[in-house]
């Protein structure tokens, strides 16, 4: 695809996120302000309301500084006046990233990777840039570069990484697809590293955020009715219990993460000098806010038993990686290669019809080379090893799986440590400055955790010999009597079918390329020659006889 089209589409990308995510806070305020406050609300403040809201969910915190007349009218102290709201509701952060991720896979898809992440980047930043200085407000203040880099780098950051994966993975020319090439080249097992590292520590993240989910989803309908209380001590309309609810809904991927840490070990804090963890829990005055009321005011020593769920969320990406580590002889690393060149192939041939531009490869010859390489994979050995020397023994290395196992406990421990940050911060004055997880205690936790279970299936021996046990192998059993009689015709097809079709493919692609005809067309004018055994075919206007017939001959006898 043309690098003018990728970028244009990469900057719709980056202005669908941030008006999306803007327009998810705009449109219940301006609800708020026709059906709650009606003609006598301040329009001038819905738009700085609304900017604030989305930069609090993009990990911005924002200085709260209360007027006069609020504290004059609510009675609240004048030293609960000024204080910092950074405890953000992550579903706007969650948008954020996995569009931008969308984005950069999009872009590497198209063969523009750099083009796209830089453009989309570019455009974001200009939003959040004019959001920012056209949002600024008194009661809810943010610094300027704060407000403008975190969100920005909270798009750039997902969209590089989805583009650098993408292409390590499936790109086919490039510096990304030739630093690939030379890691994949290194002998025993080594060339595998990254790409099982970065597959091990992806299954741990995304089971440690459904088991935080789950606990949290289990909390909230355990505790359902003291939630169903708060609502109700806090004497709201209709109107303002949705825009509570609505509210809740956003700190949902938070919980998941308190949930998260909970699991893991360390728990949460809701306040200073709290904690909420497996091992017991200690809460103070909680503030009335519905979505708290799932905090348990005391735990069993039996959810202890949950940090076994890191362990096993360990164990199976251990076991993930440990059966894609196992090579024989190369085949699988040459198969890859064919299925990524095919891929490619295939993704050029759909660009150039998608544009209608014409180019060296068009619909018939990249057909033509992807039956060439589907022929070319499938062929199987003529004969089968006359010794138990000519078996490849199966690698599996000591090394590579022992940085395979700390790459993916680091990593995973690295992600819990910023999911924990990015679920932590203040919410008020006084002991409400510390809610969340502590980053460090998290990441120590599950770094540990999931090391035992990746251990466990990486690092155990496969059998007593070191080696995967087969069974009777063709040269222990004893040979087939000699037989004189003809071997029968088998139905199966001819084992060198696919080497069959691999010409079939390359003679395609000459004709494709020179213009010149097809196979089948010209059969007609060339036909075979006749094959031994065959009738003949019958010229046309001459006379058909009948076939030959033998007659027995009476011979005299002699007396």
């Amino acid at each position: 695809m043309h690098r003018l089209i990728v970028a244009l589409l990469s900057s719709v990308d980056a202005a669908i996120a941030a008006a999306v995510g803007i327009a998810a806070t705009l449109a219940p305020l301006t609800l708020l302000w026709v059906f709650g406050f009606g003609h006598g609300a301040d329009w001038a403040v819905l738009w700085p309301a609304a900017v604030s809201v989305w930069q609090l969910g993009n990990l911005v915190p924002l200085h709260i500084a209360l007027p006069p007349e609020y504290l004059a009218a609510t009675g609240i102290d004048a030293d609960a006046a000024s204080f910092v709201l950074s405890l953000a509701p992550l579903a706007f952060a969650a948008f954020t990233a996995i569009f931008a991720a969308r984005s950069g896979a999009r872009s590497s898809h198209a063969d523009a990777w750099l083009t796209g992440v830089l453009t989309s980047t570019a455009v974001f930043a200009a939003l959040t840039t004019g959001a920012a200085l056209t949002g600024a407000n008194d009661v809810a203040r943010a610094e300027t570069w704060q407000a403008i880099l975190m969100p920005t780098l909270l798009f750039a950051l997902p969209a590089l990484v989805a583009a650098l994966v993408t292409e390590w993975s499936e790109a086919g020319a490039g510096a990304i697809a030739r630093l690939r090439d030379r890691v994949e080249a290194l002998p025993h097992g080594w060339g595998d590293v990254p790409a099982l590292v970065a597959r091990g520590s992806a299954v741990v993240v995304v089971g440690l955020i459904g088991a935080g989910a789950a606990v949290a989803a289990v909390a909230l309908f355990a505790r359902a009715g003291q939630i169903v209380a708060l609502f109700q001590a806090g004497d709201v309309d209709g109107l303002g219990a949705t825009v509570l609810t609505l509210a809740q809904l956003a700190y949902v991927p938070t919980l998941a993460v308190w949930g998260l840490s909970f699991v893991a070990g360390p728990g949460f804090a809701v306040g200073e000098g709290t904690a909420v963890s497996p091992a017991g829990t200690q809460v103070g005055v909680v503030p009335g806010l519905p979505a708290l009321g799932a905090v348990p005011e005391s735990t069993t020593s039996w959810l202890l038993l949950l940090a076994l769920v890191p362990v096993a969320i360990g164990a199976l990406a251990g076991w993930i990686v440990r059966s894609r580590l196992l090579h024989v002889g190369g085949g699988p690393r040459s198969e890859r290669s064919s299925s990524r060149l095919r891929s490619v192939l295939g993704r050029r041939a759909e660009s150039e019809t998608a544009t209608s531009v014409s180019s060296r490869f068009d619909a018939s010859k990249t057909a033509a080379l992807t039956g060439l390489l589907a022929a070319s994979t499938a062929v199987e050995p003529d004969e089968e090893p006359s010794s138990p020397a000519a078996v490849e023994p199966a690698e599996d290395p000591i090394a590579a799986r022992l940085v395979i196992t700390a790459g993916i406990a680091i990593l995973s421990g690295g992600a819990a440590a910023l999911l924990a940050w990015a679920a932590s911060g203040s919410l008020g004055p006084g002991r409400l400055a510390q809610f969340g997880p502590e980053p460090g205690p998290v990441a120590l936790a599950v770094g540990l955790e999931v090391l035992l279970g990746a251990a466990i299936l990486l690092l155990s021996p496969r059998s007593a010999s070191g080696r995967t046990t087969v069974g009777p192998s063709s040269w222990d059993e004893p040979a087939p009597a000699a037989s004189d009689e003809p071997p029968a015709a088998e139905d199966d097809p001819d084992p060198h079918e696919p080497a069959s079709a691999a010409f079939a493919a390359v003679a395609a692609f000459e004709a494709a390329r020179k213009g010149t005809p097809r196979a089948a067309d010209a059969e007609e004018r060339h036909p075979d020659a006749p094959v031994r055994g065959a009738r003949p075919t019958p010229i046309p206007g001459a006379a058909v006889t009948s076939e030959a017939t033998t007659e027995p001959i009476e011979l005299p006898r002699l007396d």
